[in-house]
């Protein structure tokens, strides 16, 4: 156990090396390591309760999920019904259900069967149970009732908070911040904290904006002002102007192509004005529609339609058949590309309304900081003065060993390009202790090995040897606990799973080798007769 060849000694110093050297990028000025080369930039990120920044809580409006799954009921039966060549009237939705009158009652039966078809089980555990998505039944006098079920207004939920964190990760990873925290919390809010930005109001306007982009045609047969007085056709609406003043637009209702087929989206400027722009690209499916519905209405305005606002309407000079184009329309530099990142990070299912805003001050997370410095130097010199007076010379040993794991722990958080949070440094602190633990199990273990009769060296090789069964026990335990935490826990409980986790992988390590190798060459060096300890 004490015999270390020259290429093992070598390769254990220079793991160590190598590991404590990627933790030197934090002790630069941030502008500094940005001229590294990127290989050498990786560095801890302060968490939000170390360097400050903004805490959003989103809440997902459930009533418009709710109302959007029964539009789309209503739209299916009206399908329904008319591919199966079925007479109906008063298709409307009321009362939480969708309900639809068959005009003859001979029909009454192929349209409860046709309709109980767009009813299917619902995924997961709920599926097993027998819950569908639909109640379909039949009311009486030919009226057919469409419900849907709370089991399934809460699964479509479950999903549109799947999909927003998606989305929401993207519009903030956007922004160039570094390690946001974006979770689910609770059955309908999404969880969002950056650190380091203090101003969260352009946050805010990127998170409530649904960003659903449609391509539609604008109606030319009714003057705006006459739709303002009532007179708009069925398959029309009126919009309004996304920039002030205000204007209206008759819009067609139908959709030409939607923003869900656009593949890219960049802010530019306009060659001729050098007005700021937004250039967009729509993948092969969009890029066909915009062609087609471009061929087909050439000189005629078509809109762009942005969470039911225009934000502009250009006539069609010519074909579009390229499969991109761009969108003016008074922008800002800062508001194109705010536009350009609503675009491709795509449309939220639904919206999104923030319930609870904080913002954390970097004097508060300052203030974090010493106090955790604090704490952490205050349990170093404790457990160093421990060592040395309970241990000796072996206790040097044990205290070089457990500054040089501080540092790997530092090294590997940096090249993780980890968030270290308050917990995170908390597991720090604790991780000095369970170094030195096994520090203790060996020493213990050599003390016994002498009181049982053997001599010094002897006895140092048994103690090495028989505490490492023990020590991997215990070190396995607690990394287990961690990994549990990693993936049970959420936000600050993760930061400390991580930093404990790695605090572990580096205790083993730095016990049976940087110990034992020190050790040894004392050892070679002395030959004693007896060991202070």
């Amino acid at each position: 156990m004490l015999y270390f060849t020259r290429w093992k000694a070598l390769g254990i110093i220079l793991t160590a090396l190598i590991v404590c050297l990627c933790a030197v990028p934090n002790f630069f000025p941030e502008a500094e390591v940005k001229t590294w080369p990127a290989w050498a930039q990786r560095r801890l990120v302060l968490g939000l309760d170390l360097q400050g920044g903004s805490y959003l809580l989103l809440e997902v409006d459930s009533n418009y999920v709710k109302k959007e799954r029964l539009d789309q009921v209503r739209d299916d039966v009206r399908k329904v019904l008319r591919e199966a060549k079925i007479g109906y009237t008063g298709l409307v939705v009321r009362n939480d259900a969708v309900e639809v009158r068959i005009s003859k009652e001979g029909d009454q039966a192929t349209a409860l069967s046709k309709l109980r078809e767009l009813s299917q089980p619902l995924g997961g555990l709920l599926g097993s149970s027998g819950q569908r998505s639909l109640e379909v039944e039949d009311a009486g006098g030919g009226l057919i009732r469409l419900k849907v079920p709370q089991a399934a207004v809460t699964e479509r939920i479950r999903q549109t908070i799947e999909q927003s964190i998606q989305i929401v990760e993207r519009r903030v990873n956007e922004l160039g911040t570094v390690e946001p925290v974006i979770q689910r919390q609770g059955n309908d809010r999404i969880l969002v904290q950056v650190p380091g930005l203090q101003d969260p109001t352009r946050l805010k306007e990127l998170l409530g904006k649904t960003a659903k982009m449609e391509f539609r045609m604008v109606d030319t047969s009714v003057p705006p002002d006459q739709a303002q007085q009532g007179r708009l056709p069925a398959d029309s609406e009126l919009l309004m102007s996304a920039s002030p003043p205000p204007v209206p637009y008759v819009v067609k209702k139908q959709v030409l192509v939607s923003g869900g087929e656009l593949s890219d989206a960049q802010p530019g400027f306009d060659q001729r004005t050098g007005e700021p722009v937004v250039s967009f690209k729509f993948n092969t499916s969009g890029a066909r529609k915009f062609s087609q519905a471009t061929t087909e209405n050439v000189g005629l305005p078509f809109a762009i339609v942005l969470d039911n606002k225009v934000i502009s309407a250009p006539v069609i000079r010519e074909p579009i058949t390229g499969g991109q184009g761009q969108i003016s329309g008074n922008f800002t530099v800062q508001s194109a590309n705010d536009l350009a990142i609503l675009l491709r990070a795509g449309a939220l299912p639904a919206p999104l309304t923030v319930v609870e805003e904080r913002t954390v001050g970097p004097g508060l997370g300052q203030d974090s900081i010493e106090k955790g410095e604090l704490a952490a130097y205050v349990g170093s010199i404790l457990v160093i003065v421990f060592m040395l007076l309970t241990y000796r010379l072996f206790g040097v040993f044990a205290n070089i060993a457990v500054a040089i794991n501080v540092a790997m722990i530092f090294g590997l958080l940096s090249l993780l390009n980890a968030t270290l949070t308050l917990p995170g440094i908390a597991g720090i602190v604790l991780t000095v202790g369970i170094a030195v633990d096994s520090n203790v199990l060996i020493y213990e273990r050599i003390r016994e090995e002498l009181r049982g009769g053997r001599n010094a060296i002897s006895a140092i090789d048994a103690g090495f040897k028989r505490a490492l069964a023990t020590i991997l026990d215990s070190n396995i335990t607690t990394f287990i606990a961690a990994a549990v935490l990693f993936y049970i826990g959420t936000g600050p409980v993760r930061g400390f799973a991580v930093t404990l986790g790695i605090g572990i992988i580096t205790t083993v390590f730095t016990a049976f080798t940087m110990t034992r190798l020190i050790v040894a060459w004392w050892v070679r060096w002395k030959r004693p007769q007896s060991v202070p300890i």
